[in-house]
Formats: C-alpha cells, structure tokens, sequence
C-alpha cells in the first residue's frame, strides 16, 4: 500500500509538467477537486496541487523543450547523489543532475535503461505528499516496459525495490515494494508490453494512479473538461473499477474505485 509513512524507494512525490498550468488547475481541480497554490518566486513557477489544504501533487509551466506534458512519479532516497550513481551503474542514465531544492530537499531526474523517466526526492523540509489512498490522491503506480526482467533488476540496483508475483486468473501481476517491507507494503507493479497493446503503443513510462469515488463518473467528468478516454471504465476483479484517461494536453494517468480490502 502507498502511504504516507515514505521509506526509502517508496514513491514519496508526484508533479505534472504542463504547457497550461491554469487550464491544468482547472481540469484536475474539476476532476479531483484540487486547488493550485503556487510556490515561492525562487520556486521559479512550481507549485502544488492541494486536496482540502493538503498537498496531492506538484505542478508547473513547462515548455516543449523540456519534454511532452506528463506527470513524473519520484521516489524516496536517503542520498540523491548516490542513488543517481547507482542508476548510472545499472545502465540507466542522469536527465537531471542532483540539485537542492531550497531547503526543502534534494532531487534528481534519471531514466531506467529503457529511457524512462523518474525523479527521486532526499527529504528535508519536504518529506513528500502529504496524503495518498483518499479520493482526488496517489494511491498506486505503473511502470509499462518492453522488457520486464531488466526493469526489475535496474530498480533492484538503482532503488532497492523487490518485485512479488501476484496470481491472477489468466497470469500473474508483477508487484514492486521497497526492500525488506513486507507484501503489505507494495506500492506499484511492471506490466510488459505483450500484457497491455494499449500502453505498447503509448510507450514506456510510469503511469500514476488517482483513487476516486466513482470511476464512471469520473471518466464522464474528464471528458466533460476536455480530457481522453484511453482504456474505458474496467472491472479488475479483487481489485477495482479502473480507466486510463489523458488530460486535456495528453498527460496520462489512470483512476480507480478500489475494491474493498479483504480481512
């Protein structure tokens, strides 16, 4: 489960990169029912998105030369700089080198070995989201890639995660969860591109997960404010109602009506 308890390779910070940040304000406002508070001047344009006065995610401006609308997922690292060494030995490569934010962290922006983007975050002031599993918030993450053992040996290597098999009729679910933590602590999964011929189209990315009350209704509102369907609402048995939408710039993401937790 993701929360808020970040431990190191737990994602512990989300941000969207767009070419309308006010157009953006308002789709996912309307969607999520978030509030855009921007950061300081030195913050350069950056800010957060705020679900009832607690940040869901960042957000800024961005231009093309910076790269295609997306949102990019970070993960939790008690040392940025080692982490992006780490990367580069397992055959992955610095977009970003490792740069103090303020005083309110460190970050980095690398690819695995298959281009894919990814930030990671050293706490300090910041100590990441500071909600996730609500309605309108994070509540799980997707890598999509070509290859699937090499994925999950270079966040071994560069991350620390664990990868856990989970059976599901018709083949099994590949689940990542920081090193040590137990099943309980699983946050995201790899699915390769033979599973999923919609996102081997799209490309290799990491693709974020919003819980919702209502994924219909959802889906429904998103179109309603501009947005795509790209995967319609889905029953997932033993776990939810999922779609896969794109934003009205085409950053993707997907939402969920998590099923109930079995006791």
């Amino acid at each position: 489960m993701l929360t808020t308890r970040y431990v190191t390779g737990a994602p512990n910070w989300l941000d969207l990169g767009t070419p309308d940040i006010d157009g953006a304000t308002t789709f996912y406002g309307g969607l999520f029912g978030w509030d855009f508070q921007p950061g300081p001047p030195e913050a350069g344009g950056y800010g957060f998105f705020q679900l009832a006065g607690k940040t869901a995610a960042g957000g800024m401006q961005t231009t093309p030369e910076q790269g295609p609308p997306s949102w990019t997922v970070y993960f939790q690292t008690p040392d940025a700089d080692a982490t992006a060494k780490a990367a580069e030995q397992a055959h992955g490569s610095v977009l970003m080198q490792p740069m103090d934010v303020m005083d309110q962290g460190r970050m980095a922006i690398l690819a695995d070995k298959a281009g894919v983007s990814f930030g990671i975050w050293q706490p300090k002031q910041n100590k990441g989201l500071q909600v996730t599993q609500e309605p309108g918030s994070l509540c799980w993450v997707e890598l999509y890639t070509a290859d699937l053992p090499m994925a999950a040996y270079f966040y071994r290597a560069a991350l620390g995660l664990e990868t856990y098999g989970v059976d599901f009729p018709g083949g099994t679910y590949t689940t990542v969860l920081p090193d040590g933590q137990g099943e309980d602590a699983m946050f995201g999964g790899i699915v390769p591109f033979a599973d999923d011929p919609l996102e081997a189209q799209a490309g290799a990315y990491w693709m974020p997960y919003f819980e919702v009350t209502n994924t219909d209704e959802t889906v429904a509102k998103a179109q309603e404010l501009g947005g795509s369907i790209r995967l319609p609402a889905t029953d997932v048995p033993g776990v939810g109602r999922v779609a896969k939408l794109a934003d009205p710039h085409g950053a993707r993401f997907a939402v969920i009506k998590s099923a109930p937790q079995q006791t």
